[in-house]
């Protein structure tokens, strides 16, 4: 009888000792939810963290984007510049100390669609050295810088100011005696908001024959307005050379009599008409 009551004393005290534990283990855990709750940020700090942190990324500081949190629930409104800046947004949220959870309901508006410059369009241009048939070579490249900005649909397409990179396709010394003088000129690209675009456009072609005659023509059409001839040109082959939209047929260049060569000043502007489109992305200006 002894035996039994000193067992059952002894589960009597595990018992207790287990209870003890038990209460012990529910009390600690009680107590570090409620001291985790109490050290949590607040709701207002947490929006407010958030919310500095997105407008100081550099890429999601340009999206308009409003933050809210309750209960440390993270709700995200507005809208990204980019579905990579929605993305960015969401994980700056989630990084955040102290938050339950972040609802996404940021919105990315379809981005707008490009520019599209349409075949024969006018460029209007100022070469930046002076080129002739006689000074010039075949193949030698030269700049020229946009006189007249291009808008399509009420977008600012190329900016005035623009670089334009061209060749020379054709460059013959006229003879003193016989043989024709010849000057072809093209543009091959051009740089709009600092990114080189390849272009095509109808070339330019001149020549100058005999003594004192000339022709003028576009290779490949003529320009469109049909007023386009002027510096250089005198009738037929070089329409579209020397001379701005209207401005007439004022000579700047040669005479062109006697053994005169085709010679095209620095600064002359040029009119060149694209013959394919040119595509380029939105314009963030009107």
């Amino acid at each position: 009888m002894r035996i039994i009551k000193a067992a059952d004393s002894e589960v009597t005290s595990m018992r207790k000792i287990f209870r003890l534990t038990t209460s012990a283990v529910m009390v600690g855990s009680l107590l570090g939810l409620v001291n985790a709750c109490s050290s949590r940020p607040s709701d207002e700090t947490i929006a407010k963290d958030i919310q500095n942190n997105a407008a100081a990324d550099p890429d999601t500081k340009d999206s308009d984007v409003k933050v809210a949190s309750k209960d440390g629930k993270v709700t995200l409104t507005g809208t990204a510049s980019s579905q990579a800046a929605q993305q960015k947004l969401e994980q700056i949220a989630r990084q955040e100390p102290g938050i339950a959870g972040v609802e996404d309901q940021i919105v990315v508006p379809p981005p707008p669609p490009p520019i599209v410059v349409p075949a024969g369009t006018e460029l209007v241009v100022t070469i930046d050295q002076a080129l002739g048939s006689k000074t010039s070579q075949t193949g030698q490249t030269f700049l020229a810088t946009v006189a007249q900005p291009v808008t399509v649909g009420g977008q600012a397409a190329i900016p005035k100011g623009s670089s334009v990179k061209g060749t020379v396709v054709t460059a013959k010394e006229k003879g003193k005696i016989k043989g024709e003088g010849q000057l072809s000129l093209t543009l091959d690209s051009i740089t709009v908001r600092g990114k080189t675009y390849q272009i095509q456009t109808i070339t330019l072609d001149s020549t100058i024959k005999g003594k004192g005659k000339r022709t003028a023509a576009t290779t490949g059409g003529g320009a469109a307005g049909g007023a386009l001839i002027g510096g250089i040109a005198g009738g037929g082959k070089g329409a579209g050379i020397g001379a701005l939209v209207g401005a007439g047929a004022g000579f700047i260049g040669g005479t062109f009599t006697g053994n005169k060569q085709i010679e095209i000043p620095a600064e002359t502007p040029l009119t060149f008409a694209t013959s394919a489109p040119l595509t380029l992305p939105p314009s963030s200006r009107k």
